[in-house]
C-alpha cells in the first residue's frame, strides 16, 4: 500500500483550499528569468512573504527536469546527519508529488542517510516549496532531504555525483538572517550575499541562514567546477508586513556553469552598452533617469569603460578591485571616461553619438607567486592576463587588449613598471604581480 504524508503546514505556510493555493501562486509567479539552471537557492517562508522569490528561483530551473533534490534544514526535530523520507508522495492541496525512491534508497547506501519520517512530520521547509514545483512540473520526482548535524561537504558529495544526470536538479531551502532590525538584517543579509556571490565558504556562519549546511555544499561544488552564483533577487518580510523591527531576510540564487561575467555577456551585453551610454547623457540634462536593471548588477563587480571616436581612443577609465555593486561601477566608469580621464578634454553633447562604447569586465585578481622575474615572465599567459604590478605606492595595470600592441611578455612587463613609474629594468623583494582576465563588450 502507498504511503502519503499529508500536508502539515497548509492553511499556515500557504492556502489551504486548492483554488485558492493555484490562484496565489499564479499572482507571485514571474515569467523575467533569464537564467536556466539545474540548481538555485531559495528561501522557504510562507508564500505571502517569500513566495515571489520562491517562484523566480524555481522557475529559473529546467523544465525537463525529472527530480529535485531538496536540501532543508530540520527546525522541528535535531539530529545527526542527514534524514530521508519513508513516504512514496507527499501530498499538498495541489495534489501528491512522489519521491524517487531509488536514489533514496542510494543515499542510504552510499552517504548514511538515515528514514527519519518524524522530523519531516510538522517540518516546513521541504513543504513549502512543493506547490511552486507542482505548479511548474507536470511530472517529476522529488528527493527530499533534511539536513541535521551534518558537515557541508557530504552535500557536495551527493550535487556532484547526481550533477552527472542531466535530468536532475537542486533545490537549496534555506532563509537569511532571523529577527534582526531591517537596517541589521540589511547589512548581514548583504554581507551573506558577498560571501555566497564570491563562494567564500569558509567564512559564512550559522547565524547568516538556517539552511547554511545546504548553501555551503553548493558552494563548494561551485568552486571545484569554476561556476558562479548568480543573484535573482533580495528582499526581507518587512516589505509585506511592514514591521522593521523584526525581520527575516530572504534572498535566490542560481547556478550559472561559467564565470559570472560571461553570464552578464551573455544575457546582458546591450544592456551594459546602453547603461554606460545612457549615464554620459545624463550629465548634459538636468535630471536622471532612473534605470531599471536586473539583481545581478547589485554584485560587486569591477570594470572598465573605453570610448572610442573615428577609431582612435576618446577615454577609458575603470576599477581593478570589485569593490562596488557593478550598476554603480558602470555609472561611474562610464562618467569618468567622458569627462575625468585626463589625457583627453571632456566629451561634448554633440559629438555622443559618434563615439562607440566598450566594456570590460574584469575578473578578481589573483597573486602570482614567483621567485624572480624570470619565473614571473613564464607563469603570465600572453594574450590572456591582465596583469597589475604593485611594490610599495608604485602601482600600474594593463588590460589584456594591451597584448595587442606589446606582443613581447618582456617588452609588455617593462612598460607596466615604467607605467607605474619604476624604471624598466627595476626588481624587488617586495615586488608583486596579480593576474585577472576580462570579458569583453563591444558596441558595434
Amino acid at each position: 500500500m502507498e504511503k502519503i504524508k499529508q500536508a502539515s503546514v497548509e492553511g499556515i505556510f500557504y492556502p489551504k483550499d486548492k483554488d485558492e493555493l493555484y490562484n496565489f501562486i499564479q499572482k507571485i509567479k514571474t515569467n523575467d528569468t533569464k537564467l536556466q539552471t539545474r540548481a538555485v537557492i531559495v528561501p522557504h517562508a510562507g508564500l505571502i512573504y517569500s513566495g515571489i522569490l520562491s517562484y523566480k528561483g524555481i522557475n529559473s530551473l529546467d523544465k525537463n527536469l525529472k527530480t529535485l533534490f531538496i536540501f532543508a534544514p530540520a527546525h522541528k526535530v535535531g539530529f545527526d546527519g542527514i534524514g530521508i523520507s519513508n513516504y512514496d508522495y507527499f501530498s499538498t492541496p495541489l495534489g501528491n508529488i512522489e519521491l524517487n525512491k531509488e536514489i533514496l534508497n542510494d543515499l542510504i547506501q552510499n552517504f548514511g542517510a538515515n528514514y527519519n519520517d518524524k522530523a519531516f512530520e510538522f517540518e516546513h521547509s521541504i513543504e513549502v516549496e512543493l506547490p511552486i514545483i507542482q505548479t511548474l512540473y507536470k511530472e517529476v520526482k522529488i528527493v527530499p532531504v533534511l539536513i541535521g548535524n551534518e558537515n557541508f561537504n557530504k552535500i557536495e558529495s551527493i550535487i556532484s555525483k547526481y550533477w552527472e544526470n542531466k535530468d536532475t536538479g537542486f533545490i537549496i531551502s534555506s532563509d537569511l538572517s532571523h529577527f534582526l532590525s531591517d537596517k541589521n538584517a540589511l547589512e548581514l543579509d548583504l554581507k551573506t550575499a558577498d560571501m555566497i556571490e564570491t563562494l567564500d565558504f569558509n567564512n559564512i556562519l550559522p547565524n547568516m541562514a538556517c539552511g547554511i549546511t545546504g548553501i555551503l555544499g553548493l558552494l563548494l561544488f561551485a568552486k571545484k567546477n569554476g561556476h558562479s552564483l548568480i543573484r535573482l533577487d533580495m528582499r526581507n518580510s518587512s516589505l509585506v508586513n511592514n514591521d522593521k523591527s523584526r525581520v527575516v531576510g530572504y534572498g535566490v540564487w542560481g547556478l550559472y556553469e561559467g564565470e559570472k561575467n560571461n553570464y552578464l555577456k551573455e544575457y546582458y551585453s546591450d544592456f551594459i552598452i546602453k547603461l554606460a551610454r545612457i549615464s554620459i547623457k545624463q550629465a548634459f540634462v538636468n535630471q536622471n533617469v532612473e534605470i531599471k536593471y536586473d539583481r545581478v548588477f547589485d554584485e560587486k563587480g569591477a570594470s572598465f569603460v573605453t570610448l572610442e571616436k573615428n577609431g582612435n581612443l576618446r577615454g577609458c577609465i575603470g576599477s581593478i578591485i570589485q569593490y562596488r555593486p557593478l550598476i554603480k561601477d558602470l555609472i561611474m566608469n562610464a562618467k569618468s571616461s567622458a569627462f575625468n580621464d585626463p589625457r583627453f578634454t571632456p566629451v561634448i553633447e554633440n559629438e555622443i553619438e559618434d563615439i562607440k562604447i566598450n566594456v570590460s569586465l574584469l575578473s578578481s585578481p589573483s597573486l602570482i607567486e614567483f621567485k624572480n622575474e624570470k619565473e614571473l615572465l613564464d607563469k603570465i599567459n600572453k594574450d590572456i592576463d591582465g596583469i597589475i604590478i604593485q611594490d610599495g605606492n608604485y602601482r600600474a595595470v594593463y588590460l589584456p587588449s594591451v597584448w595587442e600592441q606589446i606582443k613581447d611578455k618582456k617588452d609588455f612587463l617593462n612598460s607596466l613598471k615604467q607605467k607605474a613609474g619604476l624604471p624598466y629594468n627595476y626588481f624587488s623583494d617586495t615586488f608583486k604581480a596579480y593576474r585577472f582576465h576580462t570579458t569583453y563588450i563591444k558596441e558595434f
